[in-house]
């Protein structure tokens, strides 16, 4: 499957009528995974990336060229149309282009790029988010649709306004953001369908929501033009906790063979790592005698 085709069927998503959950992924074994099971659309969150390429929080300390490799190595592995978090677009307009043109050459689905005001300044309140002006948000996301080089790629403008200037504010970036020509509008702090309603109706654009309250249904979000709801990343909690328990066993002095029913099996890494894949080629190409 090519990357088009990938992005094809991301804004197949997007056009359609359901609302879609993706596998948090952060690796190409963990992207695998995910489609082992199932999947079709996978997400990789800035927070995710820090964490599990550099060790650190999500203080956007990582580089556009760290996060790019990542997402590449993601690709090279793997089928899943993946959605990525862009953050802010690593800098001003200019390098929103760039960042486009980076993450969209390393095999992405689609992207947001977000208008939190980042990294946070000096003497920022903390637990606060400040977001840039609307003029400068809109010159970022004309700046990342006309960087675009696959037309199948997705853009997607993601705003925090919810929390900082209320439903009002909300509306009024994403009809700014629609005219800048994203395919979507990316909104976090939900607490309502009936905020995600007003976004879809005022942009008359799908919507993708951030986490919401677990009271809220999927089918509920469809109907109010949500087509892609974010459900955290416990994946990659569940994988810190499994590798946690595993060492602790470990350096106890518990025996390996204990671990038996909560380790993935030889087969089962051996599928996962295309074990058979390479061994037919190092019977066509490693051959010895004739």
């Amino acid at each position: 499957m090519t990357h088009t085709e990938q992005r094809k069927r991301l804004r197949a998503v997007f056009a359609g009528t359901k609302c879609v959950s993706p596998a948090s992924v952060y690796d190409p074994l963990s992207a695998r995974v995910a489609e082992a099971v199932g999947y079709e659309i996978g997400m990789l969150a800035g927070s995710v990336a820090s964490n599990t390429t550099l060790a650190a929080p999500d203080l956007i300390v990582l580089t556009l060229s760290e996060f790019a490799e990542q997402v590449r190595r993601i690709m090279r592995a793997s089928r899943l149309s993946l959605i990525v978090d862009a953050d802010h677009g690593y800098g001003n307009a200019l390098n929103v282009m760039r960042t486009v043109e980076e993450l969209e050459h390393s095999g992405v689905s689609g992207m947001s790029i977000e208008d939190t005001a980042l990294p946070t300044r000096f003497g920022q309140p903390e637990g606060t988010d400040e977001l840039i002006s609307l003029d400068e948000m809109v010159g970022k996301l004309k700046a990342a649709v006309a960087a675009r080089r696959d037309p199948e790629t997705v853009i997607l403008g993601r705003t925090a306004a919810l929390k900082v200037e209320g439903t009002e504010g909300t509306i009024k970036r994403a009809k700014a953001f629609a005219a800048c020509g994203v395919d979507a509008i990316f909104v976090i702090g939900v607490e309502s369908v009936d905020q995600v309603r007003a976004v879809h109706e005022a942009a008359k654009l799908p919507v993708m929501v951030g986490s919401a309250p677990a009271s809220i249904k999927r089918e509920d979000f469809a109907a109010a033009g949500a087509r892609v709801l974010l459900q955290g990343h416990q994946p990659v909690a569940a994988a810190v906790k499994a590798l946690r328990e595993t060492y602790a066993h470990l350096f106890s002095g518990g025996a390996p063979a204990e671990l038996k029913d909560k380790v993935a099996s030889s087969r089962e890494m051996d599928e996962l790592v295309n074990g058979a894949v390479y061994k037919q080629w190092q019977r066509d190409y490693l051959r010895t005698g004739k």
